[in-house]
């Protein structure tokens, strides 16, 4: 596929409702896998360029960020277009709706998304048939979870270690969503007290689940965009401590800075693309001076070019992810990326 051929398909995408469009789109990702039609569409694979993270290896650095296929339900397809990983959810331990609509907002020139989807999905029990459901893809899964909305923040720990056990064996890692903005309360459990807290419980249980089960499943945490120096050394020193396997940085924004007078800047949510590409590679860049290369970390936050994907790689992250600009620029994206890498 052509970035001329996506760009016609997106524009025609984007006369509908964001959420419509979404679900529209996986559908016929679905359908056209299922066909074999979807070869096809997405041209040539990717030349392997393997990575070794979280003791796991990566078909290529190039992943899906989590949100996009929310049940699982479409990693066969979106492989075949090119990513070497798809990480599914925010997957809760019970089945819940999210928040009302309208809930998903495009600010296109700015190649912008706001998003308050609540972590509206199937749950745990779902999710984890439908990832067994999948038959082609050879890349790697993970699960990104999270606590349901009634779930006290006291409790949250219960919610994250029911998941765990949940998609232990069917995952490859496991994700630990501390940090949307549209669940209340979660980004209070980035304190790092209430992560240490959290790190703690979900180690002890990955000892025993590989201990009791002979497969170990290794976890990472994903941090927001939106914290300070002081904070990114207090919670660097809680992941080294707490012996994290790995790191997402960065979640979306509750900034509205860059986008002040856009259509949709004044919905509430988190803000993901353009706008937050800087401030996510500053974020890597912070933690990776604290964590080097004792704890990896996966680059996602407004990668919209090749040259974006470069920049978060140097700036400390083994791997990186794609979202929104997966939405503006499509399979071609992968590729592009892959490319330049491949040329380095």
């Amino acid at each position: 596929m052509t970035s001329g051929q996506y760009n016609f398909a997106r524009n025609l995408l984007f006369k509908l409702d964001a959420e419509d469009a979404h679900h529209l789109s996986l559908d016929l990702l679905r359908k056209s896998e299922s066909l074999g039609l979807l070869k096809f569409l997405a041209g040539k694979t990717p030349p392997s360029q393997p990575v070794e993270c979280m003791g796991l290896t990566f078909p290529n650095p190039v992943g899906l960020a989590a949100g996009l296929d929310k049940e699982g339900s479409t990693i066969d397809a979106l492989g075949r277009l090119g990513f070497g990983s798809v990480e599914i959810g925010t997957i809760t331990p019970k089945p819940q709706p999210g928040n009302p609509t309208p809930r998903l907002f495009r600010i296109i020139e700015e190649e912008a998304i706001i998003n308050r989807m609540g972590f509206n999905n199937v749950g745990i029990q779902q999710g984890v048939a439908n990832v067994r459901s999948s038959k082609t893809f050879k890349g790697i899964v993970g699960f990104n979870i999270g606590k349901n909305k009634v779930t006290p923040n006291e409790n949250a720990v219960d919610d994250y270690l029911a998941a765990l056990r949940g998609c232990w064996g069917v995952a490859d890692y496991v994700t630990v969503n501390i940090s949307s903005p549209n669940t209340p309360g979660l980004r209070d459990l980035q304190a790092a007290d209430d992560t240490a807290r959290l790190l703690e419980a979900l180690k002890r249980e990955q000892a025993h689940l590989t201990e009791t089960t002979g497969t170990h499943m290794p976890i990472a945490l994903k941090v927001a965009p939106d914290m300070g120096d002081e904070q990114i050394a207090e919670l660097s020193r809680v992941f080294l401590n707490g012996g994290l396997d790995g790191l997402i940085a960065t979640n979306t924004t509750i900034s509205r800075e860059p986008v002040l007078g856009k259509p949709f800047a004044q919905q509430a949510g988190g803000l993901s693309g353009k706008p937050v590409t800087q401030k996510s590679t500053e974020v890597i860049q912070a933690f990776y001076s604290h964590l080097d290369e004792q704890i990896p970390i996966i680059g996602v936050g407004g990668i919209m070019t090749a040259d974006d994907a470069i920049e978060k790689l140097n700036a400390g992250a083994k791997l990186i992810q794609l979202y929104t600009g997966f939405i503006y620029h499509g399979p071609p994206l992968i590729h592009s990326i892959l490319n330049k890498l491949a040329a380095r």
